[in-house]
Protein backbone atom coordinates (compact mmCIF):
# COMPACT_ATOMS: atom_id res chain seq x y z
CA UNK A 1 0.00 0.00 0.00
CA UNK A 2 1.65 3.31 -0.85
CA UNK A 3 0.98 6.03 1.07
CA UNK A 4 -1.32 8.60 0.88
CA UNK A 5 1.33 11.55 0.90
CA UNK A 6 3.20 9.98 -1.94
CA UNK A 7 0.01 9.54 -3.63
CA UNK A 8 -0.47 13.70 -3.50
CA UNK A 9 2.69 14.28 -3.96
CA UNK A 10 2.54 12.29 -7.35
CA UNK A 11 -0.78 14.45 -8.49
CA UNK A 12 2.11 17.20 -7.96
CA UNK A 13 4.58 15.97 -10.16
CA UNK A 14 1.58 14.83 -12.52
CA UNK A 15 0.54 18.37 -12.82
CA UNK A 16 4.01 20.27 -12.81
CA UNK A 17 5.30 17.81 -15.50
CA UNK A 18 2.08 18.21 -17.96
CA UNK A 19 3.05 21.82 -18.01
CA UNK A 20 6.92 21.00 -18.36
CA UNK A 21 6.07 18.79 -21.26
CA UNK A 22 3.92 21.31 -23.21
CA UNK A 23 7.19 23.07 -22.77
CA UNK A 24 10.04 20.77 -23.46
CA UNK A 25 7.60 19.23 -26.62
CA UNK A 26 8.02 22.27 -28.23
CA UNK A 27 10.94 24.28 -27.25
CA UNK A 28 13.49 23.08 -29.26
CA UNK A 29 11.46 23.47 -32.56
CA UNK A 30 10.55 26.92 -31.02
CA UNK A 31 14.45 27.98 -30.92
CA UNK A 32 15.72 26.24 -33.91
CA UNK A 33 12.99 26.80 -36.49
CA UNK A 34 10.89 30.15 -35.14
CA UNK A 35 13.98 31.74 -33.20
CA UNK A 36 16.26 30.56 -35.95
CA UNK A 37 18.83 30.00 -33.65
CA UNK A 38 21.32 27.13 -34.08
CA UNK A 39 22.27 24.00 -32.91
CA UNK A 40 24.94 25.02 -30.78
CA UNK A 41 22.76 27.27 -29.21
CA UNK A 42 20.44 24.86 -28.31
CA UNK A 43 23.38 23.18 -27.15
CA UNK A 44 24.12 25.70 -24.42
CA UNK A 45 20.45 26.29 -23.56
CA UNK A 46 20.15 22.52 -22.40
CA UNK A 47 23.31 22.37 -20.80
CA UNK A 48 22.02 26.23 -18.97
CA UNK A 49 18.97 24.20 -17.63
CA UNK A 50 20.22 21.13 -17.46
CA UNK A 51 23.42 22.90 -14.91
CA UNK A 52 21.05 25.01 -12.92
CA UNK A 53 18.21 22.24 -12.50
CA UNK A 54 20.69 19.77 -11.17
CA UNK A 55 23.53 21.75 -9.90
CA UNK A 56 21.70 23.29 -7.27
CA UNK A 57 20.46 20.04 -5.50
CA UNK A 58 23.07 19.31 -3.89
CA UNK A 59 22.74 22.77 -1.73
CA UNK A 60 18.89 22.10 -0.48
CA UNK A 61 19.65 18.11 -0.08
CA UNK A 62 22.72 19.53 2.24
CA UNK A 63 20.64 21.71 4.21
CA UNK A 64 17.49 19.74 4.56
CA UNK A 65 19.52 17.30 5.99
CA UNK A 66 21.33 19.08 8.18
CA UNK A 67 18.61 21.59 9.31
CA UNK A 68 15.26 19.29 8.70
CA UNK A 69 13.89 21.51 6.24
CA UNK A 70 12.15 19.25 3.28
CA UNK A 71 8.10 20.57 2.72
CA UNK A 72 9.13 24.17 2.53
CA UNK A 73 11.67 23.46 0.06
CA UNK A 74 9.06 21.71 -2.24
CA UNK A 75 6.35 23.75 -2.01
CA UNK A 76 8.90 27.16 -3.08
CA UNK A 77 10.75 25.09 -5.94
CA UNK A 78 7.19 23.81 -7.40
CA UNK A 79 5.75 27.83 -7.08
CA UNK A 80 9.02 29.31 -9.16
CA UNK A 81 8.22 26.35 -11.73
CA UNK A 82 4.58 27.47 -12.11
CA UNK A 83 5.12 31.04 -12.35
CA UNK A 84 8.17 30.69 -14.76
CA UNK A 85 7.19 28.83 -17.36
CA UNK A 86 4.29 31.33 -19.04
CA UNK A 87 6.85 34.00 -19.15
CA UNK A 88 8.36 32.27 -21.78
CA UNK A 89 5.42 33.71 -24.21
CA UNK A 90 7.70 36.46 -24.13
CA UNK A 91 10.98 35.41 -25.26
CA UNK A 92 12.66 36.49 -28.26
CA UNK A 93 15.92 35.04 -28.52
CA UNK A 94 17.74 32.11 -27.01
CA UNK A 95 19.51 33.99 -24.23
CA UNK A 96 16.17 35.41 -22.95
CA UNK A 97 14.96 31.53 -23.32
CA UNK A 98 18.00 30.35 -21.64
CA UNK A 99 17.24 32.90 -18.76
CA UNK A 100 13.55 31.77 -18.08
CA UNK A 101 14.63 28.13 -18.51
CA UNK A 102 17.41 28.67 -15.79
CA UNK A 103 15.40 30.28 -13.36
CA UNK A 104 12.60 27.71 -13.94
CA UNK A 105 15.01 24.77 -13.10
CA UNK A 106 16.21 26.48 -9.89
CA UNK A 107 12.48 25.85 -8.80
CA UNK A 108 13.53 22.24 -9.66
CA UNK A 109 16.71 22.39 -8.08
CA UNK A 110 15.09 23.55 -4.94
CA UNK A 111 12.55 20.96 -4.82
CA UNK A 112 14.41 17.74 -6.30
CA UNK A 113 16.69 16.47 -3.48
CA UNK A 114 13.91 17.13 -0.68
CA UNK A 115 11.14 15.92 -2.27
CA UNK A 116 13.18 12.36 -3.00
CA UNK A 117 13.75 12.35 0.91
CA UNK A 118 10.32 12.63 1.78
CA UNK A 119 9.57 9.96 -0.72
CA UNK A 120 12.34 7.93 0.73
CA UNK A 121 10.10 9.19 3.90
CA UNK A 122 7.15 7.62 3.19
CA UNK A 123 8.37 4.12 1.80
CA UNK A 124 8.05 0.95 3.05
CA UNK A 125 10.83 -0.56 4.66
CA UNK A 126 12.55 -2.58 1.69
CA UNK A 127 9.95 -1.64 -0.88
CA UNK A 128 11.70 1.90 -2.09
CA UNK A 129 11.58 0.77 -6.02
CA UNK A 130 8.07 0.10 -6.18
CA UNK A 131 7.29 3.93 -4.68
CA UNK A 132 10.08 5.24 -7.00
CA UNK A 133 8.77 3.63 -9.57
CA UNK A 134 4.95 5.01 -9.08
CA UNK A 135 6.02 8.69 -8.42
CA UNK A 136 7.90 7.95 -11.51
CA UNK A 137 5.06 6.61 -13.50
CA UNK A 138 2.85 9.48 -12.70
CA UNK A 139 5.87 12.09 -13.24
CA UNK A 140 5.78 10.58 -17.06
CA UNK A 141 2.25 10.27 -17.06
CA UNK A 142 2.19 13.78 -16.45
CA UNK A 143 4.60 14.60 -19.32
CA UNK A 144 2.46 12.25 -21.92
CA UNK A 145 -0.61 14.54 -21.19
CA UNK A 146 1.52 17.55 -21.92
CA UNK A 147 3.13 15.92 -24.95
CA UNK A 148 -0.45 15.32 -26.44
CA UNK A 149 -1.55 18.82 -25.57
CA UNK A 150 1.39 20.32 -27.69
CA UNK A 151 0.76 17.65 -30.80
CA UNK A 152 -3.04 18.70 -30.48
CA UNK A 153 -2.05 22.40 -30.27
CA UNK A 154 0.09 22.31 -33.55
CA UNK A 155 -1.67 20.02 -35.88
CA UNK A 156 -5.36 21.72 -35.27
CA UNK A 157 -3.88 25.17 -34.24
CA UNK A 158 -1.28 25.14 -36.42
CA UNK A 159 1.97 25.60 -36.27
CA UNK A 160 2.83 29.15 -36.74
CA UNK A 161 4.45 31.38 -33.50
CA UNK A 162 2.23 32.52 -31.98
CA UNK A 163 0.82 28.91 -31.04
CA UNK A 164 4.10 27.87 -30.00
CA UNK A 165 3.87 31.09 -27.61
CA UNK A 166 0.35 30.68 -26.54
CA UNK A 167 1.46 27.27 -25.46
CA UNK A 168 3.68 28.72 -22.96
CA UNK A 169 1.12 30.59 -21.60
CA UNK A 170 -0.87 28.04 -21.25
CA UNK A 171 1.38 26.07 -18.62
CA UNK A 172 -0.06 28.36 -15.75
CA UNK A 173 -3.00 26.34 -15.36
CA UNK A 174 -1.62 22.91 -14.39
CA UNK A 175 0.98 24.50 -12.57
CA UNK A 176 -1.08 25.87 -10.15
CA UNK A 177 -2.89 22.97 -9.50
CA UNK A 178 0.16 21.38 -8.43
CA UNK A 179 1.04 24.28 -6.62
CA UNK A 180 -2.30 23.97 -4.56
CA UNK A 181 -1.94 20.35 -4.00
CA UNK A 182 1.05 20.68 -2.20
CA UNK A 183 0.63 23.15 -0.26
CA UNK A 184 -2.87 21.71 1.64
CA UNK A 185 -2.62 17.69 0.40
CA UNK A 186 1.16 16.96 1.11
CA UNK A 187 2.47 16.38 4.88
CA UNK A 188 5.90 17.42 6.20
CA UNK A 189 8.07 14.87 6.92
CA UNK A 190 7.49 13.48 10.60
CA UNK A 191 10.70 14.12 11.96
CA UNK A 192 11.44 14.50 15.52
CA UNK A 193 13.19 17.68 16.07
CA UNK A 194 12.91 19.63 13.48
CA UNK A 195 15.10 22.21 14.98
CA UNK A 196 17.58 20.08 15.78
CA UNK A 197 21.11 20.23 13.43
CA UNK A 198 22.67 17.14 12.06
CA UNK A 199 26.46 16.66 11.68
CA UNK A 200 26.87 15.54 7.89
CA UNK A 201 29.41 13.03 7.19
CA UNK A 202 29.71 12.62 3.78
CA UNK A 203 32.69 9.64 4.21
CA UNK A 204 30.24 7.65 5.27
CA UNK A 205 28.81 6.90 1.76
CA UNK A 206 32.02 7.01 0.00
CA UNK A 207 31.29 3.30 -1.69
CA UNK A 208 28.51 4.50 -3.53
CA UNK A 209 30.92 7.00 -5.60
CA UNK A 210 31.88 4.21 -8.55
CA UNK A 211 28.33 3.74 -9.21
CA UNK A 212 27.72 7.76 -9.29
CA UNK A 213 30.71 8.31 -10.97
CA UNK A 214 30.44 6.25 -14.10
CA UNK A 215 26.40 7.28 -14.58
CA UNK A 216 27.60 10.72 -14.18
CA UNK A 217 30.36 9.94 -17.63
CA UNK A 218 27.08 8.24 -19.27
CA UNK A 219 24.91 11.05 -18.67
CA UNK A 220 27.39 13.14 -20.40
CA UNK A 221 27.49 11.17 -23.70
CA UNK A 222 24.02 10.44 -23.94
CA UNK A 223 21.81 12.35 -26.62
CA UNK A 224 19.18 14.89 -24.56
CA UNK A 225 16.40 14.12 -25.87
CA UNK A 226 16.11 17.92 -27.72
CA UNK A 227 18.89 16.38 -29.96
CA UNK A 228 16.53 13.85 -30.73
CA UNK A 229 14.15 15.61 -31.91
CA UNK A 230 16.05 18.08 -34.07
CA UNK A 231 17.49 14.68 -35.26
CA UNK A 232 13.73 13.52 -36.18
CA UNK A 233 13.14 16.99 -38.13
CA UNK A 234 16.22 17.25 -39.83
CA UNK A 235 15.16 13.29 -40.99
CA UNK A 236 11.94 14.18 -42.34
CA UNK A 237 9.52 14.17 -39.69
CA UNK A 238 7.06 16.83 -40.29
CA UNK A 239 7.24 19.68 -37.45
CA UNK A 240 3.63 19.18 -35.92
CA UNK A 241 3.88 15.61 -35.48
CA UNK A 242 7.37 15.62 -33.42
CA UNK A 243 5.58 15.84 -30.56
CA UNK A 244 4.55 12.39 -31.26
CA UNK A 245 7.79 11.41 -30.79
CA UNK A 246 7.41 12.81 -27.57
CA UNK A 247 4.89 10.94 -26.45
CA UNK A 248 6.22 7.26 -27.09
CA UNK A 249 9.15 8.46 -24.83
CA UNK A 250 7.05 9.25 -22.34
CA UNK A 251 4.33 6.65 -22.78
CA UNK A 252 6.92 4.35 -22.74
CA UNK A 253 8.43 5.52 -19.47
CA UNK A 254 4.88 5.81 -18.18
CA UNK A 255 4.02 2.10 -18.90
CA UNK A 256 8.07 0.54 -17.42
CA UNK A 257 7.88 2.71 -14.62
CA UNK A 258 6.66 0.86 -11.84
CA UNK A 259 7.78 -2.30 -13.63
CA UNK A 260 11.40 -1.01 -13.45
CA UNK A 261 11.03 -0.20 -10.01
CA UNK A 262 9.89 -3.95 -9.13
CA UNK A 263 13.02 -5.06 -11.02
CA UNK A 264 14.76 -3.03 -9.09
CA UNK A 265 13.77 -4.37 -5.54
CA UNK A 266 13.86 -8.42 -6.86
CA UNK A 267 17.13 -8.34 -8.64
CA UNK A 268 18.78 -5.39 -6.86
CA UNK A 269 19.88 -1.70 -8.21
CA UNK A 270 23.10 -2.23 -10.04
CA UNK A 271 21.18 -5.42 -12.07
CA UNK A 272 18.83 -2.65 -13.46
CA UNK A 273 21.43 -0.40 -14.02
CA UNK A 274 23.37 -2.68 -16.66
CA UNK A 275 20.31 -3.11 -18.40
CA UNK A 276 19.59 0.90 -18.39
CA UNK A 277 23.10 1.14 -20.10
CA UNK A 278 22.25 -1.32 -22.76
CA UNK A 279 18.98 0.56 -23.71
CA UNK A 280 21.17 4.15 -23.30
CA UNK A 281 23.85 2.30 -26.25
CA UNK A 282 20.60 0.54 -28.83
CA UNK A 283 18.89 4.06 -28.30
CA UNK A 284 22.15 6.02 -29.87
CA UNK A 285 22.48 2.89 -32.33
CA UNK A 286 18.87 3.21 -33.53
CA UNK A 287 19.15 7.29 -34.28
CA UNK A 288 22.43 6.40 -36.12
CA UNK A 289 20.64 4.28 -38.17
CA UNK A 290 17.69 6.26 -38.72
CA UNK A 291 15.12 4.41 -36.59
CA UNK A 292 13.83 7.05 -34.78
CA UNK A 293 10.92 5.91 -33.64
CA UNK A 294 12.77 2.81 -32.05
CA UNK A 295 15.33 5.66 -30.45
CA UNK A 296 12.56 7.62 -28.56
CA UNK A 297 11.37 4.26 -27.15
CA UNK A 298 14.76 2.73 -26.22
CA UNK A 299 15.47 6.18 -24.99
CA UNK A 300 12.47 5.99 -22.45
CA UNK A 301 13.29 2.75 -21.21
CA UNK A 302 17.48 4.20 -20.29
CA UNK A 303 15.84 6.97 -18.97
CA UNK A 304 13.47 5.44 -16.49
CA UNK A 305 15.12 2.20 -15.49
CA UNK A 306 18.17 4.11 -14.52
CA UNK A 307 16.81 6.76 -12.72
CA UNK A 308 14.60 4.35 -10.57
CA UNK A 309 17.58 2.59 -9.89
CA UNK A 310 20.01 4.91 -8.96
CA UNK A 311 17.34 6.65 -6.79
CA UNK A 312 16.38 3.09 -4.88
CA UNK A 313 20.20 2.39 -4.59
CA UNK A 314 20.67 5.84 -2.94
CA UNK A 315 17.13 5.28 -0.47
CA UNK A 316 18.97 1.60 -0.06
CA UNK A 317 22.66 2.41 0.60
CA UNK A 318 22.95 6.03 1.64
CA UNK A 319 23.35 7.08 5.29
CA UNK A 320 22.94 10.92 4.09
CA UNK A 321 20.26 10.87 1.61
CA UNK A 322 19.46 14.39 1.26
CA UNK A 323 23.16 15.05 0.83
CA UNK A 324 23.71 12.21 -1.25
CA UNK A 325 20.83 13.31 -3.80
CA UNK A 326 22.09 16.34 -3.91
CA UNK A 327 25.72 15.05 -4.77
CA UNK A 328 23.58 12.80 -7.64
CA UNK A 329 22.09 15.46 -8.98
CA UNK A 330 24.91 18.04 -8.60
CA UNK A 331 26.96 15.33 -10.81
CA UNK A 332 23.98 15.38 -13.56
CA UNK A 333 24.00 18.89 -13.50
CA UNK A 334 27.78 19.07 -14.33
CA UNK A 335 27.68 16.23 -16.81
CA UNK A 336 24.76 16.77 -18.73
CA UNK A 337 25.37 20.70 -18.88
CA UNK A 338 28.70 20.05 -20.61
CA UNK A 339 27.33 17.01 -22.69
CA UNK A 340 24.64 18.77 -23.89
CA UNK A 341 27.37 21.74 -24.98
CA UNK A 342 30.09 19.83 -26.09
CA UNK A 343 27.29 17.37 -28.29
CA UNK A 344 25.71 20.97 -29.22
CA UNK A 345 29.32 22.30 -30.73
CA UNK A 346 30.09 18.87 -32.49
CA UNK A 347 27.21 18.90 -34.40
CA UNK A 348 27.31 22.51 -35.41
CA UNK A 349 30.66 22.43 -36.76
CA UNK A 350 31.26 18.47 -37.88
CA UNK A 351 27.96 17.17 -38.52
CA UNK A 352 24.97 15.21 -36.35
CA UNK A 353 26.96 12.25 -37.61
CA UNK A 354 30.24 12.63 -35.70
CA UNK A 355 28.37 13.67 -32.77
CA UNK A 356 26.23 10.44 -32.36
CA UNK A 357 29.36 8.23 -33.61
CA UNK A 358 31.56 10.30 -30.92
CA UNK A 359 28.60 9.44 -27.90
CA UNK A 360 28.27 6.01 -29.26
CA UNK A 361 32.25 4.46 -28.88
CA UNK A 362 32.22 6.48 -25.42
CA UNK A 363 28.65 5.00 -24.23
CA UNK A 364 29.64 1.17 -24.99
CA UNK A 365 33.34 1.54 -23.56
CA UNK A 366 31.50 3.07 -20.09
CA UNK A 367 28.92 0.03 -20.41
CA UNK A 368 32.00 -1.85 -20.39
CA UNK A 369 33.62 -1.08 -17.85
CA UNK A 370 30.47 -1.00 -15.26
CA UNK A 371 29.85 -4.68 -16.32
CA UNK A 372 33.57 -5.05 -15.59
CA UNK A 373 33.52 -3.18 -12.21
CA UNK A 374 30.84 -5.38 -10.53
CA UNK A 375 32.00 -8.81 -12.24
CA UNK A 376 35.07 -8.30 -10.35
CA UNK A 377 32.48 -7.03 -7.08
CA UNK A 378 30.86 -10.68 -7.51
CA UNK A 379 34.62 -12.74 -7.38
Amino acid sequence: MINKNIIALGFVSFFTDMASSMVTSVLPLFVVYVLHEGVDKLGFIVGIATFVSYGFRFVFGYLSDRYKIVKPFVVTGYTISAVTKPLLYFSNGWISVATLRGVERIGKAVRSATKDSLISAYSQKGKSGKTFGFHKSMDIAGELSGSIIAFLALYYLGKNEAIFRELFAWTLLPGLFAMITVLFFVKDVPYTSKKSIQKIKLKDDKALLPVLLLYFAFIFFMFNDSFYMIKAKESGYLLEFIPLLVIVLNLTQTLFSYFFGVKVDKFGAKKVLLFSYLFGILSMLSLYLNFIILGFILLGLFTVSSLNAIRAYISSEAKNKGSIYGIFYAGVALSGALGASFIGLIWRYFGETRAISISLVALILIGIIFLTQNREHKT
